[in-house]
Order: structure tokens, then C-alpha cells, then sequence
């Protein structure tokens, strides 16, 4: 999938384990665990401005475009 979530690096940066996390944004582990797997199909605006909130980032550092052989 060109679209990757880099949900543990900033995890890794912020010191914070996916347990903190779930508390601060309310979100389930098992949820949160499918999101840093990349298992995850889609994300909700709500759900990216919560965890930028808790992680003190942009959207940028959660998610990032890695273009496949695209032809025109």
C-alpha cells in the first residue's frame, strides 16, 4: 500500500507506549494496534487530529506517500 503509517516512530520519539496512547485518544489497543500495522483501510479526521494532539505532531509525521511504479 503506498500509504504508510508512522505510528511507532513517533511513538518511539514521544517515549510513549501504545497503552498511553489509547487513554489519551480513547481509542481501543486493538485499534490502535490495526493503525501501526498499516492494516488499517481508512482513518477518520477526528481520529488523526486526536492522536496528533496527544503526540504533539502533524499529519505529515503520522502518514507518508510511497509512490509504487506509477505509470501515466
Amino acid at each position: 500500500m503506498p500509504i504508510t503509517v508512522n505510528l511507532d516512530v513517533m511513538l518511539a520519539r514521544r517515549k510513549m507506549r501504545l497503552t498511553e496512547l489509547a487513554g489519551r485518544v480513547d481509542l481501543t489497543l486493538a485499534n490502535l494496534s490495526i493503525l501501526k500495522t498499516g492494516k488499517a483501510k481508512a482513518i477518520r479526521f477526528s481520529t488523526l487530529e486526536s492522536l496528533c494532539k496527544a503526540l504533539n505532531c502533524q499529519p505529515g509525521d503520522l502518514l507518508a506517500f510511497e509512490a509504487e511504479n506509477l505509470q501515466p
